[in-house]
């Protein structure tokens, strides 16, 4: 029987690699008793949307230029 983090770690997979056929039925067998694993994985789709789409914006941060940085941002912000 799968834990919560094993279920989560194959329903990311799943997006990267197909599940083997065990994997898919420990993993169905979890969801079907856990509410929680059951929304994490009709929820992983809009999540990795979300991700891919914020990775592909003009205005985030580069990690190549030293004054992207979170600290600088946060120095500079009145409210933090």
């Amino acid at each position: 029987m799968l834990n919560c983090r094993d279920a989560t770690r194959l329903m990311s997979e799943s997006q990267d690699r197909p599940l083997t056929t065990g994997e898919k039925l420990a993993l169905r067998l979890h969801t079907l008793m856990c509410k929680g694993c059951h929304n994490f994985g009709q929820q992983l789709p809009v999540i990795r949307l979300i991700a891919r789409n914020y990775a592909g914006r003009t205005d985030a941060p580069d990690d190549d230029d030293p004054g992207s940085g979170t600290r600088e941002r946060q120095e500079n912000d009145p409210q933090t």
